[in-house]
């Protein structure tokens, strides 16, 4: 293992304990109790910050010709994955930052609309941390190399376990709401339809979003030479 590999893997875990001890433990009411919630806010996204910097740096690091090294050789298919998994994604993340969402940070009265469950939310409560995810899976089976494995796995692990800290702290601050709104919810993507709590309303979606996601794709795709080094396309 590289000093940059090592680098990148302590990075990679205070950015994960940082979410899942510090955002997403009872030591957040420790906090909050001294601070107050606003206070909590400015310190948390400050460390944030601070870290998905860190983060980034020792990734580049790590990732350098010479210093990283492969775990397997991605198949065709898996080269062609983020292509098609790209688009899914960020309709969640373009869904998520266009419908008022109660597990959003200060949308919690969003539980007492006539419907809170409408447009994308019925398919996931959690889609922007599902299109971390996402992302994360199908540029992991894409890359294939070790420091890109440990990036990957710090952004899919805070967000998977965000789904159930979130939940927690909504089902703790309004029982009545919560209970409401998660009945016709879920975690897992189509999890509530496919029980026949809720139901998929593609025009509550809308197109508009879908488009929205397809140019911002082509634009990543356009600019990850640049941003990123490589071609996204899977092929010369």
């Amino acid at each position: 293992m590289t000093p940059e590999l090592s680098a990148l893997i302590v990075t990679a875990g205070a950015w994960i304990l940082l979410h899942l001890v510090v955002a997403g433990s009872p030591l957040r009411r420790v906090i909050v109790a001294k601070v107050r919630e606003p206070g909590f806010q400015g310190i948390f996204s400050l460390l944030s910050l601070a870290s998905l910097v860190a983060l980034v740096m020792a990734y580049r690091s790590a990732a350098a010709p010479g210093i990283n090294f492969d775990l397997w050789v991605p198949s065709h298919a898996a080269l062609w994955t983020p292509l098609v998994v790209m688009p899914v994604a960020l309709l969640l993340l373009v869904g998520s930052l266009t419908t008022p969402n109660p597990t959003s940070v200060g949308m919690e009265r969003a539980l007492h609309a006539p419907a809170p469950a409408r447009g994308i939310l019925r398919v996931t409560r959690h889609p922007m941390l599902w299109g971390f995810v996402l992302w994360a899976a199908a540029h992991t089976a894409a890359n294939g190399d070790a420091a890109s494995l440990v990036l990957f796995i710090a952004i899919a692990v805070p967000a998977l376990a965000g789904m159930f800290s979130i939940d927690r702290k909504r089902a703790r601050r309004d029982p009545v709401g919560w209970q409401r709104y998660a009945a016709a919810t879920s975690i897992v993507p189509f999890a509530a339809i496919a029980a026949g709590r809720n139901q998929f309303v593609a025009g509550e979606i809308g197109l508009w979003r879908a488009g929205v996601a397809l140019l911002v794709a082509a634009a990543i795709v356009a600019a990850h030479p640049l941003l990123i080094g490589v071609s996204a396309l899977p092929f010369p």
